[in-house]
């Protein structure tokens, strides 16, 4: 599998909003963007055991129950989607814990096994860059003027971040 140790391309970047957080939570909108900025974005519909549901999480994605019901794609056609997407690929997420339970759930509900690796976006920073991680994960959010903290904005969002912090790192 291609690694990015150079980022002359930046890496398909993966996010996943879910019911909430914690043991029986899943996933709801599985979003990616690839190296050259195509992306795809599927809401999930929950599978009849998924009963899990934050309010707290809700009010921050503005996703219902009821939308994902009648507008979420199963279980097994988003792990076909993400693998014909992303196949033989590392991919990289910022909250790499969460994303890789939520991913196991979803493919497990699928009897699917992923065909690509997913890893932490930290291993791609050094420690200056972590340290200034999040003060310009701001700044670039306040240019993009994202309509939405969804699956595919965060990974857009995530996917400039990366770009700009090796912009940065490449002119010092």
């Amino acid at each position: 599998m291609p690694t990015y140790s150079s980022l002359d391309y930046p890496p398909p970047i993966l996010d996943i909003e879910a019911s909430g957080f914690g043991l029986g939570s899943y996933p709801i909108e599985v979003g990616i963007v690839m190296p050259d900025g195509s992306s795809w974005c599927s809401l999930v519909k929950p599978e009849p055991e998924w009963q899990h549901w934050d309010p707290s999480a809700a009010d921050v994605h503005h996703i219902t129950r009821d939308n994902l019901e009648r507008h979420g794609r199963s279980a097994l056609e988003v792990a076909d989607a993400l693998n014909d997407w992303l196949e033989g690929m590392v991919v990289y997420s910022d909250a790499w814990a969460h994303d890789y339970t939520w991913l196991n759930r979803l493919y497990d509900a699928a009897n699917r096994t992923p065909h690509f690796k997913l890893e932490n976006l930290r291993a791609l920073l050094s420690e200056s860059e972590a340290a200034s991680w999040h003060e310009l994960k701001r700044q670039v959010a306040l240019g993009m003027i994202l309509q939405r903290h969804r699956a595919s904005s965060d990974a857009r969002l995530l996917q400039s971040t990366l770009k700009a912090l090796k912009q940065q790192a490449a002119v010092a």
